[in-house]
Parts: structure tokens; sequence; C-alpha cells
């Protein structure tokens, strides 16, 4: 599997749209090489974890081809994660393409934000070709090739966000944001089925900050309590190699600072463009 982490930066991106914080002045004075766009991870080219607004800079900034996609696993239906506007330029006079259907999977809020975003200028043409799916938690779905597992997230009190396992050829990839702390119930059912996790990634938004038990993200010693379960059930090892990602401006996401993070904990901190095979 090849995973792309094409955006990692949390809601407001990084620097911030709308703030001049010192933090946010900083990375704009050191550059691109440290900005930080909305969450996307691309998996095998083809299917997508989340479709932000920025997926079309992230197409052009790594040269994705979308017109190669045929899955998108959405989490929820926040803005930073899904951005339905962008499908009614899948076909008719827009675009030509070698897939025929691109499947959406996420929640009922999802669909509803699919409709409605997509309900004043989608096209006969193009409808046929984008179909959205509703799943719940607690799904274990095929999908083409992939073997995918949905959690809950611990996210939203107005819709059933999700968190993915997903696996092909016996490997399997562990997205584990946007999310504070997941329920035990959450592990068993990885344990359940027979999950063989080589990569997990972490939501970070806080940095060195914790979440706590109640919150909507996680920071460092959260994920660090996150690895411990699943550690105990068996689900990773050593061998697992272990990301963060999701970065807030409020957490001084630079990459000088998350080399201290990245060294004290064992993990690797994404940042856009970045990627990696296993």
């Amino acid at each position: 599997m090849k995973i792309k982490f094409l955006g990692t930066g949390a809601a407001e991106g990084v620097p911030a749209l709308f703030c001049n914080c010192e933090y946010c002045k900083t990375i704009r004075s050191l550059g691109e090489s440290e900005y930080r766009t909305r969450s996307q991870v691309l998996i095998d080219e083809v299917l997508s974890i989340d479709f932000p607004s920025d997926a079309y800079a992230h197409s052009l900034k790594f040269g994705v081809e979308f017109s190669r996609l045929k899955y998108i696993l959405a989490t929820h239906s926040h803005m930073d994660h899904f951005y339905a506007h962008d499908f009614i330029l899948r076909g008719y006079k827009y675009a030509d393409f070698s897939e025929p259907r691109l499947d959406i999977y996420g929640n009922s809020e999802v669909e509803k934000v699919f409709c409605e975003c997509t309900a004043r200028e989608m096209k006969p043409e193009v409808a046929p070709h984008v179909k959205c799916n509703v799943i719940k938690p607690y799904q274990v779905l095929n999908i083409g090739e992939y073997r995918v597992l949905t959690l809950p997230a611990n996210h939203s009190k107005t819709e059933d966000a999700l968190l993915f396992y997903v696996e092909r050829g016996e490997k399997g990839y562990l997205h584990l944001y946007d999310t504070g702390r997941i329920s035990d119930e959450a592990f068993d059912f990885l344990s359940l089925n027979k999950t063989n996790i080589k990569l997990v990634c972490f939501d970070c938004t806080f940095i060195e900050h914790t979440g706590g038990n109640s919150a909507r993200h996680m920071g460092i010693e959260d994920d660090m309590i996150m690895k411990q379960k699943l550690k105990e059930r068996g689900l990773i090892d050593e061998n697992t190699k272990l990301i963060i990602s999701h970065f807030s401006h409020n957490s001084n996401p630079t990459r000088e600072h998350l080399k201290t993070v990245e060294k004290q904990y064992g993990v690797k901190a994404a940042y856009d463009g970045f990627y990696i095979d296993f």
C-alpha cells in the first residue's frame, strides 16, 4: 500500500486563513514547506480518505490525477473533510475520466451535504458517475480490493463521525482522526475482525497539549494512550509505523518543533506531500 498525506492541517489550515498570531506569522515567513492544507490521505492513488476544499490544490502540487479516483471514505460532513461542490465537475464537458463511477462512503450527514451542495448544479450527464453510499460505525465493507472497517470517532454530537481501517493484501492502515480518544469497544472490534495494522495515523491537533477524555481531538499524550491500548490487544507491535497529523496553528506545528516530538515519542510527523510505502 502507498499512503500519501496530501494535507496535514486542521480546519483553519496552517498558517490559519484569517490569523495573524505569532505562530502563523512565523510560518508565513518560513515559506511554503511549512504550510499545511486541509487533511486528505490518498491510498494507492485510487482511494481517498476525505475530500477537502483543498483537493484541487493537492492535485496540482503533488501531481495527483483524481480522474483515477474510485473511492472516497468521508470521516464526517465538516467542510474541511468533505467539500461536495466539486463533484458536479466529474463528467459532462468538465472532465474525461477512465473510472466509470466514483463511490463516496459516509454517514447520513455526508449524504445530506452531498445532496445539498450538488442540487443546484449537478447535470444529468454527471449524476450517474458519482454515488453517495451511507455507512455506519462497526461495519465490515468490501470496497473493490479493500477490506474496510468503520469505527465511531469521538468528534461530533450531531453525526456519526467515522474512523477507518483499510486493508489490502493482508496489510492494513488505521486512520484515527478527526477524533478524541476512542472507546475500548472500538479496539475490541478491530481485534474481533483480525486486523493486521502496519501503519497508524493519529490525530495530533494539540501536539503537546492533551485533549482529555471528552475532547474532539487529541495531542501526543492522548496518542500514546491509544498506542498503548492497541499494543495491549496485540493489534500493533514495535514494527508498526506510527504517524501523527492534523495539526492546528495554535500548537506551533513547524517542522523544527515537531522534530522534538518525533524524537521523544518515536513517531513521524506527516507534512503535506509526505508519503510512505509498506
